[in-house]
């Protein structure tokens, strides 16, 4: 039976989309490079008149069969070529998956405008300044318009779970696009910062002909739970608390860390932050008066570790299982600053990003072995989501009353279900435009339709190389971590076309026995001297004669796949 999101515009089952026709004149073309199928990468690129604006420049953490990778950058091999036209990047929030591929963007052109919030440019210049990049900035704030190029943007606040962010309405000839950016409808944020329903309202009734909204909690039903609520849940975990503290969150949560600083005041405990981005981000939130800190409140990591256990609270980077954080290296025993001791509490003040579970309970279980007590939000409402659930999913369309959808920000299940909601509203499901990275979709005579789509890809980076390494490096990566290498080496006489040394083989990551190739020796060397005699000696042919025999062999006798990697050399 179909159900209503399978009625929506969507590229499956239209898997043949060719390459977008030129835009009509008087268009305006949308086209997202990440944040389509993926929590992370969110980057949507507008086009109108020749010129370019970019909105949100994020990266994407890699997944654990992704080995060695640092990070995921959208694919900007599509608009290289077009760098000059780019009127300016619009930067809805300061979160690393709408912020984090910036300084790998500046590093093609140096002088692209940087559109943002206070908060959001604080957190990109601290970047980049690590990057040694000046950056050209422009601040706005909720309220203002920017003209960039053909582009008349309007600032929407929004509640999110970081201070300063906003949604952007872009007016262009073509029609009026409004992008959410992420958002909730907390109602009693800490800030007092609500999502500005009202201006969502009056762009409604002027008419929205296509919105670009958060998906990530589509399938969620309800209404979201106030930040406020983890206040009392934090006071009680201190409370109970006799030894030292440790909340992890994110480096960027101010909220969080605001009810953290707190409780601990009134708990009477000294505060230590722990790992660079969040002495970074939580500076730069002091700096400009969106984190209230008491006097005296503030120590740091090693006065922390000097004083009696129950006097201390740590607020550490981690809360994702990342094994290079901090949280990660107190769990492995790694830290050279902080030791687990039995009785610590530990509190893992954030959600489960899509991707890192087994991470995280890693971590959790490396921290119990120690004797730690681990909060996390299967134990206790240690944390409420950012992202506008089910209920204000519809609230928002019922407000706004867009002519078009694009759910944005998030996998496929949570985009379908989102078209589910938008649905349920009343709206047309040929209304709804299901894309995904690399889809095109144009907006001309108030109409919006997908017209094509460009092939893109993920660009990855590891240590200081960007896009260097590829599928077929990261394929190799998992057949070496998964079954590890066979390496053979043989040396032959070409023109007595005989082996003048016995075939020498080492492995790696297969077997501690020592003796487990050597059934595979003997039959080697046979065919080899089969290959010979049929006047073979090419080196490269004979090469594939010891991989296929070595491949068999093996899946043969132990069902296994390991790389092979034969050598010949002549003589």
């Amino acid at each position: 039976m179909t159900g209503p999101s399978d009625r929506a515009q969507t590229t499956q089952p239209h898997l043949d989309l060719q390459a977008p026709p030129a835009l009509p004149a008087g268009g305006l073309r949308v086209m997202a490079l990440g944040g389509l199928g993926e929590i992370g990468g969110n980057m949507a690129v507008l086009e109108f008149d020749g010129q370019l604006l970019v909105i949100d420049c994020g990266v994407l953490f890699p997944e654990a069969e992704q080995r060695g990778i640092d990070l995921i950058l959208p694919d900007f091999g599509v608009i290289e070529h077009r760098l000059g036209d780019i009127a300016a990047v619009v930067l809805t929030h300061g979160h690393e998956d709408h912020i984090g591929a910036i300084p790998y963007l500046l590093r093609l052109r140096g002088d692209i405008p940087l559109v943002g919030s206070r908060f959001t440019l604080a957190l990109v210049a601290a970047k980049l300044r690590e990057h040694r990049i000046d950056p050209t900035m422009v601040e706005v704030a909720a309220g203002d318009d920017h003209v960039a190029g053909p582009f008349h943007c309007e600032f929407i606040s929004v509640s999110h779970s970081i201070p300063d962010a906003l949604a952007v309405a872009v007016r262009t000839p073509a029609g009026v696009l409004v992008h959410t950016g992420d958002f909730k409808m907390d109602q009693l944020p800490l800030d007092g910062v609500l999502t500005d329903l009202g201006t969502f309202a009056r762009l409604g009734l002027e008419g929205i002909d296509l919105l670009l909204s958060d998906s990530t909690n589509a399938e969620v039903p309800g209404f979201v739970t106030s930040e406020r609520s983890i206040g009392p849940v934090l006071d009680d975990v201190f409370g109970r608390a006799t030894q030292r503290l440790i909340v992890s969150s994110f480096a960027s949560h101010v909220h969080r860390i605001q009810q953290v600083l707190d409780c601990a005041e009134l708990h009477k405990r000294k505060v230590a932050f722990v790992g660079r981005s969040m002495v970074r981000n939580m500076g730069v939130a002091r700096d400009l008066g969106l984190l209230r800190v008491a006097p005296g409140l503030m120590v740091s990591l090693d006065e922390a570790a000097a004083m009696p256990p129950e006097q201390v609270v740590l607020i550490s980077t981690g809360s994702q299982g990342e094994p290079l954080s901090a949280l990660g290296r107190m769990a492995r025993g790694e830290h050279h600053q902080v030791t687990i001791e039995a009785g610590d509490t530990v509190v893992l003040a954030s959600s489960l990003v899509p991707g890192n579970e087994t991470a995280v309970y890693k971590v959790i279980n490396g921290l119990a072995r120690l004797g730690a007590t681990v909060v996390h939000k299967e134990t206790a409402p240690v944390h409420v989501s950012g992202h506008a659930p089910a209920g204000e999913l519809r609230t928002l369309l019922n407000v706004a009353k867009p002519r078009y959808l694009m759910p944005v920000h998030g996998e496929w299940r949570h985009l379908r279900a989102h078209a589910v909601l938008a649905e349920e509203t009343g709206m047309s499901g040929d209304r709804v435009l299901l894309a995904e990275d690399g889809v095109v979709i144009d907006l001309v005579d108030g109409k919006a339709s997908i017209v094509g789509s460009v092939p893109i890809g993920n660009v990855y980076v590891d240590g200081l190389n960007v896009g260097d390494v590829g599928e077929e490096s990261l394929q190799a990566r998992r057949i070496l971590g998964d079954e590890g290498f066979v390496a053979l080496t043989v040396v032959i006489e070409p023109s007595t076309r005989t082996i003048v040394r016995p075939v020498h083989l080492s492995t790696r990551g297969f077997s501690d026995d020592p003796a487990a190739f050597d059934g595979a020796l003997h039959l080697v060397e046979e065919n080899l001297k089969r290959a010979l005699g049929d006047d073979e000696v090419d080196p490269h042919r004979l090469s594939q004669v010891i991989r296929r025999t070595v491949g068999k062999w093996v899946s043969d006798t132990y069902r296994r796949r390991p790389m092979i990697i034969p050598t010949v050399l002549e003589v």
